[in-house]
């Protein structure tokens, strides 16, 4: 199983075979090693600095009906709340005196955040804060209102696309949305030149193994310069509130392979892990991770943002506790890095992801044989 390691570390390619394996493998002795040389790899391109981001949950409005999470349309226990343009900007301010240089605007789909209004909260930022990355998570928008916000100054753009498959990506979704539409708003964000972010969540009701091959087999193929994964966790007011929360172990297992995947990637430690366990961020980061997101929300509609139970927002997870965070990541060997942290390889790997023609709803199958497929 080592060999197979191995063979992902000098290759950054497996087959569907060989993917399931590591996947399925229980072996402590190989899943060491594969963190092992995860690590290496990570501290090779990147140091023992980890990036961080400034996060700022702009809205809990949102517009669709996702069955997992606990800002959905329909949940009327949620106190919902849009933040101003000024008040925005003051989070802004107040990071960037700690010493943040990426802000990443982050909310539900919101009709009454207009795309003029998207633009033009994009253009302040980019106005009063030249020398920072401006990273928005605003869900699935129009090819022109992407490139609008582009030109604006965004910078990059996560959209996880949760699940290649899409029966499974039928399970997760109410009717009116579609696979398709993701992957198409994936290649959009792409094509304009975003730095684009993509992932999954492990563990979320009915996903498979199978599922996971897939997933991992689009993501290698699409090449995204940010990569972000974490546990699925229930939420009490949605229709899966009593399926079980995702795996820590597998989601650190596919850190590691995604980042021999993509050596360069831009991986965070995502909240999900902090909120499943104590030490979970410090456990992604060891894993391959180099990117951590602290909350600059306004501390009064931080608990208002609850895509999950338990959400870790205070503390070292908040961007207050910069200097908890610190302490915590020199326990383990690291250190903050307070530079914007783009992705260094954009104009390498462009040539190559110019080479791949499949269509995005296709790729995630290649490699894959009829029975894996079912």
């Amino acid at each position: 199983m080592k060999t197979i390691v191995d063979k992902l570390c000098q290759t950054h390619t497996l087959n569907a075979e060989e993917y399931r394996s590591l996947l399925l493998c229980e072996d402590a002795e190989v899943l060491g090693y594969l963190q092992e040389k995860a690590q290496q790899t990570t501290i090779a391109r990147f140091g023992h600095a980890v990036f961080i981001r400034g996060l700022i949950e702009i809205s809990n409005r949102c517009r669709n009906n996702c069955l997992y999470c606990g800002i959905r349309k329909s949940n009327t226990m949620v106190s919902r709340y849009a933040l101003s343009r000024e008040t925005i900007l003051s989070c802004c301010r107040e990071g960037y005196a700690l010493g943040f240089r990426t802000f990443v605007l982050q909310g539900g789909e919101d009709v009454s955040q207009t795309d003029d209004w998207v633009e033009e909260t994009v253009s302040s930022i980019r106005q009063e804060f030249p020398d920072c990355a401006i990273t928005l998570s605003l869900g699935e928008k129009t090819k022109e209102a992407y490139q609008r916000f582009f030109q604006a100054g965004a910078n990059r753009y996560l959209l996880r696309h949760e699940t290649f498959n899409e029966s499974h990506y039928r399970k997760l979704h109410p009717s009116d949305m579609s696979r398709d539409n993701r992957l198409q708003c994936l290649q959009w964000l792409k094509d304009i030149g975003y730095q684009t972010g993509t992932g999954i969540m492990i563990g979320s009701p009915g996903q498979t193994i199978d599922h996971l091959v897939e997933d991992l087999l689009f993501i290698e193929r699409f090449r995204p310069e940010m990569i972000g994964i974490g546990p699925f966790i229930p939420h009490a007011d949605t229709p899966f509130a009593n399926e079980p929360a995702g795996s820590i172990e597998l989601t650190l297992k596919l850190l590691s392979i995604l980042r021999l995947m993509h050596p360069s990637a831009l991986i965070p430690a995502t909240t999900a892990l902090a909120s499943l366990s104590p030490d979970g961020r410090e456990r992604g980061i060891l894993a391959g991770a180099n990117v951590v997101m602290p909350n600059l929300s306004p501390s009064d509609v931080r608990e208002k943002y609850t895509l999950y139970n338990h959400k870790a927002a205070f503390g070292s997870e908040a961007a207050e506790g910069l200097k908890l965070l610190e302490k915590q990541l020199n326990k383990i060997g690291y250190k903050i890095s307070y530079l914007r942290g783009d992705y260094l390889s954009s104009h390498h790997c462009r040539s190559e992801r110019n080479e791949v023609h499949q269509p995005l709803r296709d790729i995630g199958n290649a490699g894959i044989c009829p029975r894996e497929q079912e």
